[in-house]
């Protein structure tokens, strides 16, 4: 009878344990996990350490407004010069279909907010007539995997006059520790103007 009801008490723990992995793993949506991967303190120091054509970059990437959505206050900077962030972004990731767009805001008075990652919550204070949407310069991602997404910019739709480009072109992958990001500038005929020459920056998770 104790091994009956033994056994009887194993199943019904093994059956409830299983249908609370499952209702766990329904409410992680593939936006949430796009979201949690790329959140975090990134550096290309590997990349650089193994290819001298490329820096040592910080990049820093903090939830914020979680109320409004997933929205992202972003740093890029050279490692060495983190207080002095060479890019300042907020991006609004949202799913649109089958698809994942990150929408690339700046900042108006950008030097207002930099280095407030270690207390997240001043960010509740930025509003959204604080900050002006890129046009045409989102991302658009597709999930090709668990915890891995890929995608682009339009074809000439990001205009740019960084270093007398005309447009800036970015591909982005996504995984769960990395983030390979290839940005480019090209003038009005076409050439190459600024960005990487050979393939996109690597950064990993610190």
């Amino acid at each position: 009878m104790r091994i009956f009801l033994f056994s009887l008490l194993a199943v019904v723990c093994f059956s409830s344990c299983k249908s609370g992995q499952t209702a766990a793993s329904q409410d992680s949506s593939p936006l949430d996990e796009l979201v949690s991967i790329m959140q975090g303190h990134y550096s290309s120091e590997k990349q650089s350490v193994t290819d001298k054509d490329y820096f040592n970059i910080s990049l820093r990437m903090t939830p914020i407004w979680k109320s409004k959505g997933h929205y992202l206050f972003v740093e890029q900077a050279l490692f060495d010069k983190q207080d002095k962030p060479y890019r300042v972004r907020i991006y609004k990731v949202s799913q649109r279909g089958d698809s994942f767009l990150s929408e690339i805001y700046t900042l108006k008075d950008e030097k207002a907010w930099i280095g407030k990652w270690a207390t997240p919550e001043v960010y509740d204070q930025l509003t959204e007539a604080d900050i002006e949407l890129k046009q045409g310069c989102e991302v658009v991602l597709k999930r090709v995997g668990k915890n891995r997404f890929e995608g682009a910019t339009g074809d000439k739709t990001c205009p740019s006059e960084l270093r007398g480009a005309s447009w800036a072109n970015s591909k982005v992958t996504v995984t769960e520790n990395s983030i390979l990001s290839w940005d480019q500038g090209f003038d009005k005929d076409g050439k190459q103007v600024w960005g990487a020459t050979k393939g996109g920056y690597a950064f990993f998770k610190i």
